[in-house]
């Protein structure tokens, strides 16, 4: 009898599994997501529970991991993943005493919509306008199945409320110091001006600014290098200068295309 093929959640050959089956792409994510979550209305919920400023990476890589892992699975294996997201946050806010706003979760899905193609654009080339709206379509099905409000309905509606959440809602806040601070202790010093040299080359202007990052990407001959060892298959040479030890397996194992 002919097995039937499961229904990806993300079909296979789409942009987005092009964008998140690279670690390469993922770190530029990564590296954008963390400057952009400090500056967060919400952030403060991240605190919370206090694993945040514990394990700064291993908190934002979770958050990343989670996306990565929706786009690869299966149609109801996607769907149960994001049921399994929504039921910890219900957890988080019945132990706090109230709801987690919707803004919180639209700002989290805008940093990912916006860091996957500032991402690729940075390390492979500009996207189309309808790999654009692919990248939103997918991202938009995952709030959707969250059951979130006042979701965007195209990639021209997102592209307007990002602009104004970049504009009226970010805020440095002794939360967006503090994280730093983790940042630096869980890095060091020369892994944590490399996240910052990463985080000038995808970060909007915005965020750029709120933090002080400066103008001037030393990191972009880094990238154009990066490029070339991928070229010769070094790039994981690269890798393990600039990544954690205990994160390199992690990240290598990202790499799925």
């Amino acid at each position: 009898m002919e097995q039937v093929k499961e229904k990806s959640f993300v079909s296979g050959n789409s942009i987005v599994r092009k964008i998140w089956g690279k670690a390469d792409t993922i770190l530029f994510i990564f590296a954008g997501a963390s400057a952009e979550f400090a500056l967060n209305r919400s952030v403060d919920w991240l605190y919370f529970t206090g694993k945040l400023p514990s394990d700064p990476l291993g908190r934002l890589f979770s958050t990343v991991g989670y996306a990565r892992r929706i786009i690869f699975l299966d149609e109801e294996k996607a769907l149960q993943a994001i049921r399994n997201i929504t039921a910890i946050h219900k957890n988080v806010e019945a132990n706090r005493g109230f709801n987690i706003p919707d803004e919180a979760y639209l700002e989290v899905l805008f940093m990912l919509i916006d860091y996957s193609i500032r991402a690729f654009e940075l390390l492979e080339r500009e996207l189309t306008p309808a790999e654009r709206e692919e990248v939103f379509a997918v991202f938009y099905r995952v709030g959707f199945e969250m059951g979130l409000r006042g979701l965007p309905k195209s990639y021209a509606a997102y592209s307007a409320m990002r602009s104004g959440q970049l504009t009226n809602d970010l805020r440095y806040s002794n939360f967006s110091l503090d994280l730093f601070r983790q940042y630096r202790k869980h890095l060091g010093p020369v892994r944590y001006w490399i996240l910052k040299q990463a985080q000038v080359l995808v970060a909007p202007q915005q965020v750029a600014q709120l933090l002080s990052l400066g103008k001037t990407p030393w990191l972009r001959p880094v990238v154009y290098l990066y490029k070339f060892f991928r070229l010769l298959r070094l790039q994981n040479l690269l890798k393990n200068a600039i990544l954690p030890k205990g994160y390199v397996s992690e990240v290598r194992a990202l790499d799925v295309i």
